[in-house]
């Protein structure tokens, strides 16, 4: 069953069936690809805290935000495509999406601190929180990675991309979406919709990692397996801050 991150296709299993006796060194463990993931995250940390606080400075120019965001797609395009160059492309990636963020996030920070403040804080600490809660959940099977599951998720996961996209063009056009930024009640329903489809497509990652581990699969499918749980993590806190944009709306 494929999952609807698209770095996480099933297609990419073809070829590979469990094989025993094989050194772990040389295949892709859950835990090696865990510590992947952290480093990756502190990569874009470290990154996000510079162009965070470069911003507030006037360090770095607001023309940077979109060059950061097309070099991180242009890198996960590539990485998805290729994934045995995951291992060289993940870390640039992940300062790429990390400049992206933390600019993005001192400009939110910039605008609604005034009525709501620390909300880039508040929204790394949800993702933070809702990443755990999802491995938890993972982990102890209170929530099982079913063949429905994964075909509901991949549905809803695919409309919403549809409605973005053409929320996207009728933008070019001057026809704007009413609930999709503002802070009515149907926006922040919204918002909530798309927070818990982004943190259900983190059980379908995990999944795919855990896959991956089973049938052992070349070491750099660890390096992949990170990156793609870095693409999920990137899309919930985009919409993490967009859900406390919309609450700090209301308290203007």
């Amino acid at each position: 069953m494929a999952t609807s991150n698209p770095a996480f296709s099933q297609d990419i299993f073809a070829g590979y069936n469990q094989v025993y006796g094989v050194p772990r060194s040389t295949v892709t463990t859950v835990q090696g690809t865990m510590a992947k993931t952290f480093l990756l995250l502190a990569i874009m940390s470290a990154t996000a805290l510079w162009s965070f606080y470069a911003v507030a400075s006037d360090q770095l120019q607001l023309g940077v935000i979109p060059v950061a965001g097309i070099a991180g797609f242009i890198l996960a395009m590539v990485t998805i495509f290729k994934p045995t160059v995951a291992p060289w492309t993940s870390p640039v990636y992940a300062a790429m999406e990390g400049v992206f963020l933390g600019a993005i996030s001192q400009i939110v920070e910039m605008r609604y601190g005034k009525v709501y403040p620390g909300i880039a804080l508040q929204a790394v600490m949800l993702t933070a929180g809702t990443l755990l809660l999802m491995v938890f959940l993972y982990a102890n099977r209170i929530i099982r990675v079913t063949d429905r599951l994964k075909s509901g998720v991949i549905m809803a996961t695919g409309a919403l991309c549809l409605f973005y996209f053409l929320s996207m063009i009728l933008g070019l056009f001057g026809v704007a979406v009413p609930f999709l930024f503002s802070s009515s009640p149907i926006g922040i329903g919204f918002s909530l919709f798309v927070v818990g489809l982004a943190a259900f497509n983190l059980l379908l990652d995990f999944d795919f990692i855990d896959e991956a581990a089973q049938r052992q699969m070349p070491k750099y499918m660890e390096w992949y397996g990170a990156f793609g749980l870095m693409v999920t993590l990137v899309w919930l806190y985009l919409e993490m801050l967009r859900l406390l944009s919309k609450l700090a709306n209301n308290r203007n």
